[in-house]
């Protein structure tokens, strides 16, 4: 089985261009927020619906070898799965006090409704989920009010209404819900006086007013000829956690290369052994990126469509009552760059230009560029955007 790392790359790529069809704009999301929800409703499910879930956690080699194998090998690898997520999310919890990164996970369960004890232990154990009981039958509306305002207590208030008016109904048994929130600084701070107003060409013929910050220093850096882009990775303080900005060359150049770029080559250039110190001019505006999906279209356009399916859903692992099955899949997710740092609530951003004076890159993000923001010893992407429009 591939890591946690590989398998938030290979997601979060393939959710972006899947959400790209469908938006124009900046994109922002979680793929470890993402992923942990996956992990939480593969412990319930059996069956179809499990399998469909399954394949997001490997890749199409595993896959084949693994189908030739006994239904025991399935099972060790489910659960290999789950200890990646249990190791995971213990590690981020001991991480260092320079900034704040949190993931929360929470079932909110209907309180007549009976759940299986072994998937709430599994729940707990392997995502440190506890399920609260609420009365989703005859306080629908207030129940959602509450999952929302837990929702905003653990994302610092940035994400407010993940569930909207109606969202939630008397038939709703239950509420899954994994949060994901990022405060870091930079290892380096911008200075705000060389802060400066300048145009962000969002195309070849329109362009907005942006505050552009700049600092002169020396980054991790490669540049890819065959693609004429540049990667950058801007570390946090303590580089636990790095933001990568891929910024093409050309204004419009990002549309081009996306379909060049894959997620096992995104992993391999943003290595350590692939990028090297370099002194670059950066040049990164501050931005504000908010977003929300349901993403349940999309997943099912990715293969999951069991899951959400009424007749075909498979939860047999979560409850002995039939019928379950999922019926929203909601995300929501905030980022802001800053000359101090980076505050996400599902989000963090860098850019890139041609160079100037020798021995000096320059990166100059005024147009279209993807970022990400990663945990480094796990090799896992926990905020994933593209930034086109300020």
């Amino acid at each position: 089985m591939d890591s946690l790392g590989a398998i938030s790359t290979r997601l979060g790529f393939d959710l972006f261009k899947e959400l790209k069809k469908t938006n124009d704009g900046n994109i922002f999301f979680s793929p470890v927020g993402i992923l942990t929800a996956i992990g939480m409703l593969l412990l319930g499910t059996r069956g179809a619906t499990a399998s469909q879930l399954e394949e997001v956690f490997h890749s199409e080699k595993d896959m084949k070898s693994s189908r030739i194998k006994a239904e025991e090998k399935e099972i060790e690898n489910t659960e290999a799965v789950h200890q990646q997520f249990q190791k995971f999310l213990t590690e981020i919890s001991k991480l260092a006090n320079d900034y704040e990164l949190n993931i929360t996970n929470r079932l909110f369960g209907e309180k007549t409704y009976l759940f299986l004890q072994k998937y709430l232990d599994y729940v707990e154990k392997y995502y440190h989920a506890s399920l609260e009981p609420v009365d989703f039958v005859n306080a629908a509306d207030e129940s959602r009010k509450k999952i929302n305002s837990w929702v905003e207590s653990k994302t610092n208030e940035k994400i407010k209404d993940l569930f909207p008016d109606g969202s939630i109904s008397s038939s709703t048994k239950l509420v899954l819900v994994n949060t994901v929130y990022f405060k870091g600084q930079w290892d380096r701070e911008f200075k705000k006086e060389n802060t400066k107003e300048e145009k962000f060409w969002m195309n070849k013929s329109t362009s907005k007013s942006v505050q552009m910050m700049t600092q002169s220093h020396s980054f991790s850096f490669t540049f890819l000829e065959d693609l004429q882009a540049k990667i950058l990775g801007i570390p946090y303080k303590n580089n636990d956690l790095s933001m990568f900005v891929l910024l093409p060359n050309d204004i419009d150049g990002l549309e081009k290369i996306i379909d060049k770029i894959s997620p096992e080559k995104l992993v391999e250039w943003t290595s350590p052994g692939h990028m090297e110190e370099r002194r670059v001019n950066l040049h990164l505006p501050r931005f504000e990126v908010e977003d929300s999906y349901d993403l349940e279209a999309v997943l099912a356009a990715m293969g999951m469509g069991d899951a959400f399916s009424e007749h075909k859903a498979d939860y047999s692992g979560m409850s002995s009552g039939s019928g379950l099955h999922a019926q929203k899949f909601l995300h929501s997710s905030f980022v802001a760059v800053t000359e101090e740092g980076t505050e996400a609530a599902a989000a963090t951003g860098i850019g890139f230009t041609v160079t100037s004076a020798p021995g000096h890159e320059n990166v100059h993000c005024n147009h279209p560029f993807l970022f990400f923001i990663r945990h480094n010893e796990s090799n896992s992407i926990l905020f994933f955007g593209r930034f086109s429009s300020p």
